[in-house]
């Protein structure tokens, strides 16, 4: 089964998660480190879901990119003013 896996940068570390496995997180000090204590999480989460009875979730997040121009890339936030959203100048 092949799970899609969100990893963040944090200030001095990494963390991810599966959004297929609620509940099922970790953090390393490089990518790699990461992937491999996720990979490590994940089946002890499964083995976890085993013993008490519950289902393994199947894989079904999608992922993608949006690739947007250099130059707009950095204008792509939104503020909120008076209850209405605008783009940010």
């Amino acid at each position: 089964m092949r799970y899609a896996i969100v990893i963040e940068k944090a200030r001095k570390n990494y963390s991810a998660y599966s959004p297929d496995v609620p509940g099922c997180i970790t953090t390393g000090k490089t990518v790699q480190q990461t992937l491999k204590n996720m990979r490590e999480a994940l089946l002890f989460h499964f083995d976890g879901l085993r013993e008490d009875g519950q289902a393994i979730p199947d894989p079904q997040a999608l992922v993608d990119y949006i690739e947007l121009p250099a130059k707009v890339a950095g204008h792509t936030s939104r503020r909120r003013r008076n209850g209405k959203t605008s783009a940010a100048a």
